[in-house]
C-alpha cells in the first residue's frame, strides 16, 4: 500500500525543476492576437463600403457640383451630380489594376474632388474628362483603404494639403460594385473568431488528472 502512495506522488525532483522555455508557443499566441486585432480592425474600415453596398434604388441627383456643400449624413450616398473640372490633377494606379485614375477639383468648389477612371485604352492625350458622374460621395478622409494615400498625394502635386473638409466623388463606384466588401468583412470576422477562440484554449489551464 506504502509504494502505491508513494508513486502516486509526483516527484520533489521533477517539481523542483525550472517550467520549460516555450518560445514558439509565445510567438503563436502573439501572432493570433495580432493578426486577430488587425482582421477586426479592416473590418471597421471597411464597414462604410458594407453600409454603401446595402443602399438601393437610384442616385441622388445634386445637380450642380459647384454649389454642392455636402454634410454629414450625405457621407455614402449615391448620387449623380454635373459639372467642370480643373485643369490640374493628380494621375495614379493601383496595383493588379491596368487602368488609370485621375482626380481632380471640381472647378469653382475647392472642397469636392472627383475620382475619374481612365480606361488602359484610352491614350492620356485623347483623354476628354465628362461633366456627368455618378458614384459613392464620401469624406476624403474616410473614403477607404484604396484612397488612404489620397490626401498625401493632392499636397505633393499642388503644394498644399487639402481641406479638412474635403469630399470625393468616386465616379463609377456603384453599390452593387462594393458588395466584394461585406463578403471580406464576413471572412475577416470568422478568421478574427477563430483566433480569439484558438487563444482562449490554449491559454486555459490544463486540467489536472
Amino acid at each position: 500500500m506504502e509504494s502505491v502512495e508513494t508513486a502516486s506522488r509526483i516527484d520533489p525532483e521533477l517539481e523542483a525543476l525550472p517550467e520549460p522555455r516555450r518560445p514558439w508557443r509565445r510567438m503563436t499566441l502573439g501572432t493570433m492576437a495580432i493578426t486577430a486585432l488587425l482582421a477586426v480592425g479592416l473590418v471597421v474600415r471597411l464597414g462604410p463600403l458594407v453600409t454603401y453596398g446595402t443602399s438601393g434604388g437610384a442616385p441622388v441627383e445634386l445637380g450642380a457640383l459647384t454649389g454642392v456643400q455636402p454634410g454629414e449624413k450625405d457621407a455614402g450616398t449615391w448620387v449623380h451630380a454635373t459639372g467642370a473640372l480643373a485643369g490640374q490633377g493628380v494621375e495614379y494606379q493601383r496595383p493588379l489594376d491596368s487602368d488609370r485614375y485621375r482626380l481632380v477639383q471640381v472647378e469653382g468648389n475647392p472642397r469636392l474632388w472627383v475620382e475619374l477612371r481612365i480606361s488602359k485604352e484610352i491614350e492620356p492625350e485623347h483623354y476628354v474628362a465628362p461633366n456627368s458622374f455618378v458614384g459613392r460621395l464620401t469624406p476624403l478622409e474616410s473614403a477607404g483603404l484604396r484612397h488612404g494615400a489620397l490626401p498625401d498625394a493632392i499636397q505633393s502635386v499642388t503644394g498644399k494639403a487639402p481641406p479638412s473638409d474635403a469630399w470625393l466623388l468616386i465616379d463609377g463606384e456603384s453599390p452593387a460594385s462594393t458588395r466584394w466588401a461585406a463578403a471580406l468583412s464576413v471572412l475577416l470576422i470568422a478568421f478574427a473568431a477563430f483566433n480569439v477562440w484558438g487563444l482562449v484554449h490554449l491559454l486555459r489551464p490544463a486540467r489536472e488528472a
